[in-house]
Parts: structure tokens; sequence; C-alpha cells
């Protein structure tokens, strides 16, 4: 089949370049180059994700994040040490939105008009020499074609009060998950227990109001049920692989699969190796360890299409470059390019092309046409 059109709905761009000082322009050869020396970070020089590798890869579409963290001085993980300055990040992370959309390279998906334009803008533009899409204008050169974004905020401490989710939305929040790791502000996440918070229940509803559709991704066991309990609008797991294959609480246990696919909800498979296999170990194993190759991840495609008697309620959410890189990824993967071997992967195992043409995007570009028809 040929090269289908990537929808990636879970990258941290904006994270990358204002906190990890990625110029997300450059080549990936280049900005591994000028992190050679660099120790600041685990994964420095071993980055996946840039945009001239997005288009070479064909992702024309990604739910890009707003990451902005709180952590009281007595917490173990790192944050900021106030609601307020969280949010100043995030609003720094929305300004480079911005700057890249002036430049041409990105531009905002907010309803379906957008979507839908977007996708045939992909769809119908032929690629360059090198693969990657461009846009035939009339008497000006070739240019490239924006890489179309929605959206979402992870973690819910940078949301000082109920007003700034409101604001949120009018700057182009599309998507929330409450809680990131540990204990959060309004709910409690990965390794951590307890109940949806008060405020998180007042969240929820705020939420199901404007519009907002729910990532239920690192939702501790017991905030998840409570939350699908609260808010009844649309919801997804951006970046949720599988317990049974990976044991470990970020990922969800067979019920909670079934509960997203009972919403009509979107799984999205993440390529981060902890979540892929089990026994990986933090800053430690490799993937060479495990022989740990691209196609893993259909074994989790593959769990979670029994579970739901079809196809359609699973997509890509990669995650990569999500404060890990080329350490902790398949030993296949070198760039988010290389999602482009899927399709082969796939067919080898009998899915369908309508199957996979849904997985690279056509799932997620139905589910956002269903949330945002409603």
């Amino acid at each position: 089949m040929e090269k289908p059109l990537i929808f990636d709905i879970h990258l941290d761009l904006s994270m990358n370049a204002m906190q990890w000082n990625r110029d997300l322009r450059w080549s990936l050869e280049r900005i591994r180059r000028w992190e050679g020396q660099m120790t600041d970070h685990v994964d420095r020089g071993n980055n996946t994700v840039c945009f001239p590798e997005m288009h070479k890869g064909n992702v024309g579409l990604c739910v890009a994040t707003l990451l902005g963290r709180h952590s009281p001085y007595f917490h173990k993980l790192p944050g900021l040490s106030s609601p307020e300055q969280a949010w100043a990040q995030t609003q720094g992370q929305l300004a480079w939105y911005r700057v890249m959309t002036e430049l041409g390279e990105m531009t905002p998906i907010t309803n379906v008009a957008e979507l839908d334009a977007h996708v045939e803008l992909w769809k119908s533009s032929p690629p360059c020499d090198d693969g990657t899409a461009y846009v035939v204008e009339s008497k000006k050169q070739p240019g490239k074609l924006p890489i179309g974004f929605v959206l979402s905020l992870e973690g819910a401490d940078s949301i000082v009060t109920l007003d700034y989710l409101e604001r949120s939305y009018n700057n182009g929040l599309r998507a929330l998950g409450p809680a990131h790791y540990g204990p959060g502000r309004y709910a409690d996440g990965t390794d951590s227990a307890g109940p949806l918070h008060p405020t998180g229940k007042e969240l929820l509803k705020e939420m199901q109001r404007l519009g907002i559709i729910l990532d239920v991704t690192h939702l501790c066991d017991q905030t998840f049920w409570d939350a699908l309990d609260v808010y009844e609008g649309p919801l997804w797991a951006s970046h949720q692989n599988c317990r049974t294959l990976a044991p470990w609480n970020r990922q969800f246990a067979d019920d909670q699969i079934k509960a997203v696919v009972e919403r009509d909800g979107l799984l999205g498979m993440a390529f981060d190796a902890i979540m892929m296999v089990p026994g990986w170990r933090y800053l430690k194993s490799k993937p060479e360890d495990f022989q740990l190759k691209i196609e893993r991840i259909c074994d989790h495609v593959d769990h979670i299409c029994q579970l739901a008697g079809s196809a359609r309620h699973v997509c890509i959410g990669t995650d990569l470059d999500g404060g890990y890189g080329t350490e902790q990824t398949p030993m296949d993967l070198n760039s988010i390019a290389d999602l482009q071997t899927l399709p082969g992967l796939f067919l080898a195992r009998g899915y369908s092309e309508d199957d996979i043409e849904g997985f690279m995007h056509r799932n997620a570009v139905d589910f956002l046409r269903r949330a945002w028809s409603d």
C-alpha cells in the first residue's frame, strides 16, 4: 500500500523545544550533533522527532502537548513550586506553537472543518523526491505542508482555578489529562493511588461543559474508574499500552481497555520500551537486552483488537522524545519516520488495508469528528 498519512495522538513537541532547547526545524542529525556533549538529560543525542522527520514519515497530524507540573517542596518528582509558575510554563509552550504557526511549520486544528480540510490537503498533495509532502502553489515555490496539531494538556496542575480552563479552551485546548506521574492537584497519576479529588470532579464537569476530550492516560486505577463515573463526554488514552503484555500500573488492565472501548474511545500505542515489554529497568535496560523491535507494538494492537472485537479503537500515540530517546525505543526505530514500517508488519499479520489505514490515521480522525460534532 502507498505511504499512509499518520496521525500521532501524543507528542511533547513544545517540551522538547522549550525545556530541551531543541529547534525542531533542524534535521535529526543536526540536533544530535548539537547535543553531543550535553549531559543534563539522559536522552541527549538520541532524539527521534523533528519536523523534517515528521514530513519524511508523512506524520501530518498530531496531538501536541503542553506540560507544566507543580510539585510541592516535599515531593520527590520534579516540578514547579506553584500552580501559577506551572501555568506560566505552559503559556511559554503555547507561545512556541503560535510562532511555529506564524512561520507556516504548524497549524492548529480545533474543529471538524479545520480537521477535514487539513486531512484533504495532506492526502491530495504530491510527495517531494525525498518523500516530503509539499503544496503546489501558483506563482510560488513549492512549500512544505504545515503539520496539523490538536492542543492537549498533560496533567492539570497548571490550571490555577477553573476559570483558567475556559481561558485555555479559548486558546485552542481540546484535550486534557488530569494527572501525570505521582500525586496531582486534581487527580493522582502513575505510581500513586487514591480516589478522584473533589477538585478533579469539578474539573471534569467543566471539561464536559466546554467539550474538552478527557485523556485517561496516567490516571491511577481508582481515579480512572471515578473519572468514568463523573465524565460523560468523549475520552481517549493518548499513549497507553497493555498491562497484560508489560506489567506495570502505567499500562491499562484488560477491564480498563474494555471500558474505554465501551465508551467508543481510543487507545494510542506508545513506543516507550518500558511500556512495550515486561521487566524493563529504567536507566539500566537496553533495547538489545530484549531484542526489542517495532513489531512488538503489533502484539499490543492485537491484544486490544481481540478485547474490542474490531480494529477501530486503536491508533498511534508514540510519546516519542517524551523524556527518552533511542536508548529506550525499539532497535529499528531511528526516527519517527520509521513508523512507516508498520503497514507492512500489519499486512504480514493479516490485517486489511482498511484496518491499517484506520490505525495509521483514520480511527483518530473519525474519533475527533464524532467528538466535535456532538
